[in-house]
């Protein structure tokens, strides 16, 4: 029965306001890091092989966070959790690689330079996605 409550408090939070923002904006950079991904891959994969796995690693990652955030109850939550875990590790520990080793990326990461590409919004996306998660946690009975 608290699945269901916990389902339906879910639901609600994300039919409108910030939760359905988060959501969009981790969609939109999953279709972003796909295509910047695919591109780079097909047609320059000679050039830059870290750089570019690690742009489809972060497709990859802002793919299941969308559907961990837009999936009600505990199982979404937890798999948006380990993603934005993931993700923040994944856009400092990149972002400062980029910069202090900045001849292993020849060509930008979507995480390289801590997002900067993406006007820091990487780096502010995981953030957000845990403090929403944060706030939007089930009540404990």
């Amino acid at each position: 029965m608290s699945e269901t409550r916990t389902d339906t408090r879910m639901s609600r939070m994300l039919n409108g306001g910030p939760g359905r923002v988060l959501i969009a904006i981790y969609l939109l950079f999953a279709i972003a890091a796909t295509a910047r991904a695919g591109l780079q891959i097909a047609t320059r994969f000679g050039e830059a092989p870290l750089a570019y796995l690690l742009s489809a690693f972060a497709a990859v990652v802002y793919i299941v966070a969308t559907y961990g955030l837009a999936r009600a109850g505990e199982l979404g939550r937890r798999i948006a959790l380990v993603c934005c875990t993931i993700e923040l590790v994944g856009v400092l520990v990149v972002g400062a690689a980029s910069l202090l080793v900045p001849s292993a990326f020849p060509d930008d990461t979507v995480w390289s330079g801590f997002g900067v590409g993406y006007g820091y919004i990487p780096l502010l996306l995981p953030v957000l996605g845990l403090l929403w998660l944060w706030r939007t946690r089930p009540a404990r009975s």
